[in-house]
């Protein structure tokens, strides 16, 4: 706390003193923190009627020396600096002794430095001592806020860094499922023509077993000398059907086995692509923005059973209302109408649905003029675009 009874710089009562007024050791911080360097090139700019060609550090040089006296740059920067702290002269004018405009100064400094700066050392009652504290105090915090700086630059460069291995290692986790979901597809069409090849043999099979009994009874009947002989072709026809119907089975499973595993390879591969990035979040492409849909109902036609959690996540969160129909499967086809009905927007996952389903879809959405996007691949990225199409409708609707 300074004291009462020290006599101010300014003895002329109210009066504040000028820029030009202060020490001069006052005028660097007063000029480096009270006033940003495009401004104060503003304000020589204006002074001069054309440009100043120094660098910032030479402006800001050229800038205290001038001020030490009365010049028209001193006078021009005088005003500026009242107008941009026209607030805090106003608060700090109740201040009638040094001590209260200490306690000001305390009370204000971390708030508005510059603005707290520029009031206290030019106030009617700001003493050497206080002039002294003030302008130390500002040292200290210019040394600061260096450090902290340094420290923040520090930490968004290893932030960055860690952003780049994430973002490189997501791609690289984004290409192995793709090339797995791809090996899947393939495996999954060996398998398909596998089962129809046995399907074919099976069928064949069928057909010779029920020719041999038709031979058989014809010879039990005749009582003809090729019966025991009829009797193991026929038993040794069973038994490779059998074996046929085994193998059937065996691939089947196989293939089923392999729809999970596809279905959950897609389900991860989706929760990726939603899953908001480190930084780059923050840079999303606007193109690629789902629409607001307002309470609006979105039918998910089809699709695979382990992505429909991950559709309506998408959906809801844009504020529609999710509904889902899997085209067939499962859920009867007969439904399907009910549920166009209700919905107020419609995306059809043209590759999983039965051909009943979407040909419902199709002459549904023709005859009634609603609004319908069909996608080839189930995944929310094509999700994702289907509703990007919507956006003019939902937009207009709005």
């Amino acid at each position: 706390m300074c004291d009462v009874h020290e006599p101010a710089l300014s003895p002329q009562g109210s009066r504040r003193r000028r820029l030009w007024e202060l020490d001069g050791h006052a005028h660097c911080p007063v000029i480096g923190v009270c006033l940003p360097i495009a401004t104060l090139r503003r304000v020589v700019d204006k002074v001069l009627a054309g440009h100043a060609l120094a660098e910032d550090y030479e402006l800001h040089c050229g800038a205290i020396a001038e001020c030490k006296r009365r010049t028209p740059i001193a006078e021009a920067i005088q005003r500026e600096l009242d107008l941009r702290c026209a607030l805090a002269l106003r608060q700090a004018a109740k201040a009638k002794t040094t001590d209260a405009l200490a306690d000001w100064w305390s009370d204000h400094c971390e708030r508005d430095l510059a603005g707290a700066l520029w009031v206290t050392l030019t106030h009617p009652r700001c003493t050497m001592a206080l002039e002294t504290r003030v302008l130390g105090d500002v040292h200290m915090l210019q040394h600061q806020v260096g450090v902290a700086r340094r420290v923040d630059v520090q930490r968004f460069d290893a932030l960055a860094a860690a952003n780049d291995a994430l973002t490189h290692e997501m791609v690289e986790l984004q290409k192995r499922t793709q090339r797995a979901a791809e090996e899947h597809a393939r495996r999954s069409e060996l398998q398909q023509a596998e089962i129809l090849q046995l399907r074919a043999q099976l069928i064949s099979r069928d057909t010779a077993a029920a020719a041999l009994r038709e031979q058989l009874n014809a010879a039990t009947s005749e009582g003809g000398p090729d019966r025991a002989r009829s009797l193991r072709d026929a038993e040794r026809e069973s038994h490779q059907r059998q074996a046929l119907e085994r193998a059937l089975h065996k691939a089947q499973h196989e293939l089923d086995r392999q729809r999970q595993r596809a279905d959950e390879l897609a389900a991860a591969l989706a929760q990726r692509e939603l899953r908001p990035m480190a930084s780059s979040d923050d840079v999303a492409a606007p193109a690629d923005t789902p629409p607001r849909l307002d309470e609006r109902s979105v039918l998910c036609v089809g699709g695979r059973p382990a992505s429909v959690p991950v559709y309506r996540e998408l959906i809801e969160r844009t504020g529609g209302r999710f509904m889902h129909h899997d085209g067939g499967d499962e859920d009867n086809v007969t439904k399907l109408d009910a549920t166009l009905a209700a919905a107020d927007l419609v995306i059809c996952q043209a590759g999983c649905i039965s051909h009943g389903a979407y040909w419902r879809v199709k002459e549904h959405c023709k005859r009634t003029g609603k609004r319908c996007v069909f996608v080839e691949s189930p995944s929310a990225a094509g999700l994702k675009r289907a509703l990007a199409e919507l956006q003019p409708v939902a937009g207009s609707e709005r």
